[in-house]
C-alpha cells in the first residue's frame, strides 16, 4: 500500500469519525432541549390545571359561606321583633297618617256638604206682606176656586203646608184634602206664583149648611199674620164640602 492511500484513508476514516461525533452531539442537544420543554409545559399545566382551579375552588367556597352568612342575617334582621316592630310601626304611623289625610279632607267635604245643606237652610217662610194674593173661579171642575199667590220678595221663599182660609170670620177654616199633599215644599222664586185648589161646594148638591161668604182672609203657616182677599163677584157659595188642597207648583195639580 502506498503512503498515498494510506493518507487517503486516514483522512476519510478521520472524517467520518467527526461526523459521527457531530451527529451524536446533536442527538444529545435535541434530546436534552426535548426534555426541558417538556418539562416547562408540564410544570405550566400543573400550575393552571392545579393551583389556579384550587384559588377558584377556595373564593366559590369562601362566597358561598359568606353569602348564607348574609342570608341568614338579613333573615334575622327581617325576623328580629325589634325590626319588624320598627317596620311595622312606620307602616302603621304611615297608614294613621295617611288616613288622617284623608280624615281631613272628609272632614272638609262634610263641610261643604253642611254649607250646601245650610243654604237650603236658609230659604225661610214667605211672608203674606210680600205676596200677592188672589181668588178666582173656574169652569172646570165645578163649583172650583183656586187661590193664587205670587212673591215679590226679592229672595227665594217657601209656602209652607196649605193656605187657612177663614170665610166670614167663622170659628174654624175649612178642612185641607190631605190627599193633595207635595212630595215636597214648594219654593217660590221672586216673580213666581203658587196654586191652591178651593172646592166651594159639592157638584150633586149633597153637601149641607149651605151659605154665601162675603169675605175671605188667608193666613200662612206658622204666621198669625192675614190678608183680606176680595172675592170674585163679592161672594162665593159653600157648603160643608169645602175644601182646600196644600200648595202646589202647577194650577193643574191645584185643581185635580
Amino acid at each position: 500500500m502506498s503512503i498515498t492511500t494510506f493518507t487517503t484513508r486516514r483522512a476519510r476514516t478521520l472524517r467520518l469519525a467527526a461526523a459521527g461525533l457531530t451527529a451524536a452531539a446533536a442527538l444529545t442537544l435535541t434530546a436534552c432541549n426535548s426534555s426541558e420543554g417538556t418539562g416547562t409545559k408540564n410544570e405550566g399545566m400543573a400550575d393552571t390545571a392545579n393551583s389556579a382551579p384550587a384559588d377558584q375552588a377556595s373564593g366559590s367556597k369562601d362566597g358561598a359561606e359568606a353569602g348564607k352568612d348574609g342570608a341568614s342575617g338579613g333573615a334575622a334582621q327581617a325576623g328580629s321583633p325589634q325590626g319588624g316592630a320598627d317596620k311595622g310601626g312606620s307602616g302603621k304611623d304611615g297608614a294613621a297618617n295617611s288616613s288622617g289625610s284623608k280624615g281631613s279632607s272628609a272632614s272638609k267635604g262634610s263641610g261643604g256638604s253642611s254649607g250646601s245643606d245650610n243654604s237650603e237652610q236658609e230659604i225661610g217662610p214667605c211672608d203674606i206682606n210680600k205676596l200677592s194674593i188672589g181668588v178666582k173661579t173656574v169652569k172646570r171642575p165645578l163649583n172650583y176656586a183656586v187661590l193664587e199667590v205670587n212673591s215679590h220678595a226679592g229672595v227665594d221663599c217657601n209656602v209652607v203646608g196649605y193656605p187657612i182660609l177663614n170665610f166670614d170670620d167663622a170659628q174654624a177654616a175649612i178642612p185641607v184634602n190631605e190627599a193633595t199633599k207635595p212630595q215636597a215644599v214648594v219654593t217660590l222664586a221672586p216673580g213666581e206664583t203658587a196654586y191652591a185648589g178651593i172646592r166651594l161646594s159639592a157638584a150633586d148638591g149633597s153637601g149641607k149648611h149651605g151659605y154665601k161668604a162675603t169675605s175671605l182672609k188667608v193666613y200662612l203657616q206658622d204666621s198669625d199674620d192675614s190678608k183680606s182677599v176680595e172675592l170674585p163677584g163679592g161672594s162665593l157659595y159653600l157648603d160643608s164640602t169645602a175644601q182646600v188642597t196644600y200648595w202646589q207648583s202647577d194650577l193643574a195639580n191645584a185643581l185635580d
